[in-house]
């Protein structure tokens, strides 16, 4: 095992201090990261979309089954934040690494399997099931089986990263993602349009500089762990010993929320398929609203990461009140961005539509989905944030069952809006929109009963 410098070591003790300062602490540089993620897809739109609103809506449609890769290593990241920051808050740094290194070898195992099936049986499937028009499908498929080769550095990277994070340390993932960005910023345009000596590979070349990207991040924690960069050690040697008992704990707590993720997904494919009724345009379009909603989903996802910490080390250290308190302030922080964030929408639709197409028709479509979706962002603050407290406690059933039932619902209540009532594609972002509403204020009513302090893991 590697012995770290515990010197070097950034993990933070968030059992003790100011709760407001710790929460920013934490949360600022996952933001960033989740801003980094959000910025390979931005790319990923803003140069295909110079393609045309066919293409574009092949990254759009594709974008829905690459969330799987991120949905499924949630099942390892999530479980694995919430047991090593339990027992770095307990001071067993010992079994702490224990658990990151049986993350790490059920990461590698599980990504095998997850890219063989989608690469050669999944993607098309997919593709056939929502209908898309053929040119649509065919460009589809072939960035899908690109993006899910590289399946196991996403793992990697979503795996090392909690073991930083369930430390107090958030920083280092913040820099590992920043560097890995840059090289897809870089890349993108010269993959897709064939600048220099580059071959101009058009949709392929996106999903091309997200394989080298994402495999570059992985790369770079490897031998962060190797310099002993985290605050405890593991071996990185591919002995496949795994102790059934620890997979069995992360995936315990993983799975359930991994569950509603897995849902989400399959919801929106079949939501896309509803949307492509009213044509491309509106396939389109919905990219534009998901990747710009994705501002916010993402700024909850960060300060979620910091409530998980927290709740986390603070129920170790037997500290249940402190945990509460510190999930209910990173709530009313993210309700203040996520406002902001909907004025945004509401003022300036037409513009940051615009950035991404010039197509006026999918112009016109994105500015209503984006008014529309500005009604429930505070409401997604409330959701993803207290699923990130839930997790941190170990106690992910009931975000699950707040997430499922309400993702359901919307297939056919987008059915019965936009085509039933003969409302148009608007239907689906009201859907969208009434069921963010729904499932934010059952879970804070859920959390604030108190149960999941005396949560065992």
């Amino acid at each position: 095992m590697v012995q770290p410098d515990l010197k070097q070591h950034k993990g933070l003790d968030l059992t003790t201090g100011p709760i407001t300062r710790s929460i920013f602490r934490l949360a600022w540089p996952v933001v960033i990261s989740m801003f980094v993620e959000t910025a390979r897809g931005i790319a990923n739109m803003f140069w295909v979309g110079k393609l045309g609103a066919v293409d574009l809506a092949a990254v759009v449609s594709a974008t829905f089954l690459t969330w799987f890769i991120y949905v499924l290593s949630d099942v390892i990241s999530v479980g694995t934040v919430a047991l090593v920051a339990r027992y770095i808050g307990a001071k067993d740094e010992t079994k702490a690494a224990y658990v990151a290194r049986q993350a790490y070898l059920f990461a590698i195992i599980s990504s095998l399997f997850l890219a063989i099936f989608m690469i050669l049986v999944g993607g098309r499937y997919a593709f056939d099931l929502m209908g898309t028009e053929p040119e649509v499908t065919r460009l589809g498929v072939n960035f899908v089986r690109i993006v899910f080769a590289g399946t196991t550095f996403l793992f990697l990277i979503e795996t090392f990263g909690a073991c930083f994070r369930g430390t107090g340390d958030t920083k280092t993932p913040m820099k590992v993602l920043l560097v890995s960005l840059g090289l897809h910023i870089i890349l993108d345009p010269l993959l897709i349009f064939g600048i220099g000596p580059f071959p101009r590979m058009g949709t392929n070349g996106a999903a091309l500089a997200t394989f080298l990207s994402q495999g570059t991040g992985a790369v770079i924690y490897g031998f962060l762990i190797i310099r002993g960069k985290l605050r405890f050690g593991f071996s990185l040697l591919p002995k496949f010993n795994l102790d059934f008992s620890i997979v069995q704990k992360i995936l315990k707590i993983g799975l359930p929320l991994s569950a509603s993720g897995i849902l989400f997904i399959v919801v929106y494919i079949f939501l896309n398929k509803v949307t492509a009724t009213f044509g491309t345009v509106a396939i389109a379009a919905l990219g534009i609203g998901n990747r710009m909603e994705s501002l916010s989903f993402l700024t909850c996802f960060g300060f979620s990461q910091a409530a998980a910490a927290l709740v986390g080390q603070n129920l170790g250290a037997k500290k249940p009140e402190r945990a509460e308190k510190c999930a209910w302030r990173t709530v009313h922080i993210v309700v203040l961005i996520t406002g902001f964030i909907s004025i945004m929408f509401l003022v300036f639709p037409k513009w940051i539509a615009s950035f991404f197409i010039s197509d006026p028709k999918v112009v016109t479509i994105a500015i209503d989905y984006l008014r529309i979706l500005a009604l429930s962002q505070v409401f997604m603050a409330l959701e993803i944030v207290l699923e990130g407290s839930f997790s941190g406690a170990g106690n992910t059933i009931p975000p699950m069952s707040v997430s499922i039932p309400g993702s359901l619902l919307r297939v056919p209540l987008a059915y019965l809006i936009a085509i039933f009532w003969g409302v148009g594609v608007n239907g689906v972002w009201w859907a969208i929109t009434l069921t963010t509403i729904a499932k934010g204020t059952t879970l804070a009513f859920w959390f604030k009963q108190g149960n999941w302090k005396s949560k065992k893991v």
